[in-house]
């Protein structure tokens, strides 16, 4: 059974809040690790769904790409929710930026993999975000890292899954965990996991290097 536009939108709601999103993460521990704080969760998590860039360079028509910007203009990135990554205490966004790519309907393996091959276009010559208005007043860490992380459904063609483990990139497969009882369930079960405050604190961000070499996991 093909992918549903409603198992999509209720995941990208799902995930448009910080709740969702770290249940969300708990199925790709290496990311969930690079929360600054788990003790306080909603001011270490900005989501950002459907996000907005405003790119710093002039980005010519090159290949298949064909994508023509200005210095200055502001396009929409091909990903379904940009997470930030934000050290609570001192307002700074932190160096990493996760961006979630949600297998959408009729959406093949090729049409999946070249929305992040566009948002790496787009990414490559700098950018700032378009952030809402309750998170402008953050500061920014201009080392930034930027790794992505797809989810299909189980009714996802079997070929996307194991295109996104051929070609190296994270991936979970997502079941139905989008009540508010199963959000609430997760984030009991993260607060209560051995993950905590000094476990981020002290996690190495080289080993990011290293992902998408895993198998695909589910809760």
């Amino acid at each position: 059974m093909a992918t549903q536009q409603v198992q999509y939108e209720n995941l990208l709601a799902t995930s448009s809040a910080y709740d969702g999103a770290i249940a969300l993460l708990k199925q790709y521990r290496p990311y969930l690790e690079v929360i600054p704080s788990m003790r306080r969760p909603k001011e270490s998590v900005v989501t950002i769904p459907l996000p907005v860039i405003k790119v710093r360079s002039p980005i010519e028509p090159k290949g298949h790409a064909g994508i023509h910007l200005s210095a200055g203009e502001s396009v929409l990135l091909p990903c379904d929710v940009a997470l930030l990554m934000c050290d609570p205490e001192w307002k700074i966004k932190t160096g990493i930026e996760i961006l979630l790519f949600i297998h959408r309907p009729n959406e093949d393996f090729s049409d999946l993999l070249m929305r992040w091959r566009q948002t790496q276009i787009l990414l490559d010559r700098g950018y700032e975000w378009l952030l809402p208005a309750r998170y402008q007043h953050l500061l920014s860490d201009d080392m930034t890292t930027v790794r992505p992380l797809f989810i299909v459904f189980p009714e996802s063609p079997e070929r996307i899954a194991k295109g996104l483990k051929g070609a190296g990139l994270p991936a979970v497969t997502y079941t139905d965990a989008s009540t508010e009882d199963a959000v609430a369930t997760d984030i009991a079960l993260l607060q209560e996991d051995e993950l905590d405050v000094t476990a981020a604190e002290n996690f190495d961000f080289a080993d990011l290097d290293d992902i998408g070499n895993s198998e695909m996991t589910s809760e």
